[in-house]
């Protein structure tokens, strides 16, 4: 089952990319694109052909699909990368069987761009199904593949790395990704347990009036923790493992005193640490151990005047071997493209202020 260009059978275009040899990239061309798999490419066109004009706004062609065939017209060069991102996502489906979301089309069209930028042309034109970004499987959400580069160099971090630190905004997939990662060691045997942590610093409201014991008032703050839990193992496997310690979640105060061997670590929203907080959590690490530890350094909730743990972690422990960073910017987002646009704005506010404007915690920043 593959995509064949005009019609002609066998495996997938090769060779030279529409436009190869000639004199501008500019010029309008047509590429014809053929699926074998009728089923297979309806699901890359996408509920009323919803992918493909996701593709053309991104890309600036247009796109005209019917039954498994498809045509795209364009400059030279942006139909050539759109061929590509069609035949990504036509083996993306074929591997899964799976319904794409915008954001599986928006890593495809990122993937295909860096793919242009690090290797020649025709080499990319004849891999154009092969993929290129780093993935991580579990058994319940099967293969996940990165969908920017800084997804790929962090997946590429956690495995390589015994102490990885990733920094970025929200909608980044730091959080995410790292429990995905956890959870995969986990079920191939490489740790024996999860240890998933949170400082529980209260974002403008106070954890003593919150009802319950302290389970039920740490709860909330861990409950994104959870939530990526839930994606990557089934519901009963996570309460089993809750139950009988193979997964802890707890608050980073309740980890003083500790060895974690032969365990998957990881500390979110660090940027809420103190200082002697994070070197208390870093020198947990025992043998056979990894640790994760990811923030946003641009949302830091503790009082004014406080040095964040994670900011000054990252600083004194720069080129030590054995402890990875990643630090993942606004373009990275891919929550939704809102939300990449809404910190895109941010950034910039905060960023054309003055000094005498900027606050290194925006929470407690007056809104102009």
């Amino acid at each position: 089952m593959t995509a064949t260009d005009g019609g002609r059978g066998g495996a997938p275009p090769r060779g030279r990319p529409p436009g190869f040899g000639r004199p501008g990239l500019d010029e309008a061309v047509e590429v014809p694109l053929t699926f074998d798999d009728n089923r297979l490419a309806s699901l890359v066109f996408g509920q009323y052909d919803q992918n493909v004009a996701h593709i053309e706004r991104r890309l600036g062609i247009t796109a005209t699909a019917l039954g498994n065939h498809l045509v795209i017209k364009g400059p030279a060069d942006s139909a050539e990368k759109a061929r590509r991102v069609f035949l990504k996502l036509y083996a993306r489906v074929r591997g899964g069987g799976t319904a794409l979301s915008l954001g599986d089309v928006d890593g495809a069209i990122r993937e295909s761009t860096a793919q242009a930028t690090l290797f020649p042309a025709a080499e990319v034109a004849s891999e154009a199904d092969t993929p290129h970004f780093d993935q991580i499987a579990t058994r319940r959400r099967g293969a996940v593949r990165a969908r920017n580069p800084a997804q790929d160099a962090y997946i590429k971090a956690l495995r390589t790395n015994e102490l990885v630190f990733a920094e970025g905004p929200a909608g980044t997939g730091k959080t995410w990704l790292a429990v995905g990662h956890a959870v995969s060691l986990l079920e191939q045997g490489h740790a024996e347990r999860l240890v998933l942590s949170r400082p529980a610093v209260e974002a403008g409201e106070r954890l003593g009036f919150l009802p319950g014991d302290m389970r039920e008032k740490v709860d909330p703050y861990l409950r994104p923790i959870y939530d990526a839990l839930y994606d990557f193992m089934e519901a009963r496997h996570v309460d089993r493992g809750l139950q009988t310690g193979q997964i802890e979640i707890a608050p980073l105060a309740f980890m003083r005193g500790r060895t974690l061997t032969n365990a998957v670590v990881l500390l979110d929203e660090a940027q809420n640490t103190t200082s002697m907080q994070m070197k208390m959590f870093l020198t947990r690490l025992g043998e056979g151990s990894r640790m994760i530890v990811t923030g946003d350094p641009s949302q830091i909730d503790l009082p004014p005047g406080q040095k964040s743990g994670l900011v000054e972690a990252v600083q004194v422990l720069d080129g030590v071997e054995g402890i990875g960073r990643v630090t993942f910017k606004d373009v990275d987002v891919v929550r939704h493209d809102l939300v990449r646009r809404i910190v895109t704005a941010y950034e910039s506010a905060f960023h054309g202020g003055s000094e005498a404007d900027r606050n290194p915690n925006p929470r407690r920043r007056p809104l102009a």
